[in-house]
């Protein structure tokens, strides 16, 4: 219950202070960064430009990146598994905010996600470069043969 009360709160301060806030404030022809969703290769950014009707009047462009991986695995863990031939690209996926940031309530501290639907499913079309994959193989070796673990990212699956 009390976790339910954190999040609601959180909710609506994030609310509030979007109201309030409004659009965040940028310089003439800086874009602002919405999403940058390494995991399903995706940026999203916008800007304020001059209308094309109303020079005078300037109106929030919205512009979308998507790198599509053409050689992406269904599994990306697996080499073996079929070539990826469906992308599904949901704004309201893309724009989901579940890290969990602190606030403070009260004068106690809290943790709460910005958004209420994170289940942590999300497919991946690439390899994101800070969480470590892995895949077995046969390997032939004197005639015996052993089924062997290689890393898909190693940089990100051995400290340096």
């Amino acid at each position: 219950m009390k976790s339910a009360l954190v999040l609601w709160v959180a909710l609506a301060v994030s609310l509030g202070s979007i109201l309030v806030e409004g659009y965040p404030q940028a310089y003439e022809d800086e874009e602002v960064l919405l999403v940058n969703n390494k995991c399903k290769c995706v940026t999203v950014t916008s800007k304020f430009v001059p209308s094309k009707e109303n020079p005078e009047e300037e109106i929030l462009e919205r512009n979308i990146r998507i790198i599509v991986p053409l050689k992406s695995r269904e599994n990306i863990s697996d080499p073996t598994s079929p070539v990826r031939t469906k992308f599904v690209y949901r704004m309201t996926d893309l724009c989901k905010k579940c890290d969990p940031v602190e606030i403070e309530l009260g004068g106690e501290i809290y943790q709460a996600q910005q958004s209420t639907s994170c289940d942590g499913t999300e497919t991946c079309y690439t390899y994101d470069r800070d969480k470590c994959y892995t895949t077995t193989f046969p390997f032939l070796y004197n005639g015996e043969r052993k089924i062997l673990q290689a890393a898909l990212t190693p940089a990100s699956c051995y400290a340096e």
